[in-house]
């Protein structure tokens, strides 16, 4: 098996998470986070969708992590971002956090909001 280091540009990868934090770029950072081409930052959760509409233009697909259990985002929150033209994937945070560094290995234009397990 051919074994290949992973780049990731400017953008930081989740490194690992916990009980209420995440580890980015070898950073604990605690509670809900918002991962962009702009880094790490805080992010209130459902109710903070100006955040989120601020990634149009600049992501093509932004993944929502639920925290520790499949859930859906808020049906309004979901409809406000696709009609700004933001896809959306919704999936634990774990799943997302995975996903995110998968896709960002890969150079693709992503963000991730994560709510804290």
């Amino acid at each position: 098996m051919r074994m290949n280091e992973v780049t990731y540009t400017d953008a930081v990868p989740v490194d690992g998470y916990g009980p209420g934090f995440f580890r980015v770029g070898g950073q604990v950072v605690e509670g809900n986070i918002l991962l962009s081409e702009k880094g790490v930052e805080p992010w209130g959760g459902y109710a903070d969708a100006e955040r989120l509409l601020a990634l149009v233009g600049r992501v093509d697909v932004l993944f929502v992590g639920t925290g520790a259990d499949v859930a859906h985002i808020p049906v309004a929150l979901r409809d406000q971002l696709e009609a700004a033209g933001l896809g959306v994937e919704s999936m634990t945070s774990p799943a997302a956090c995975r996903t995110y560094n998968v896709l960002l290995s890969e150079g693709r234009r992503i963000a991730a909001a994560l709510l804290a397990v």
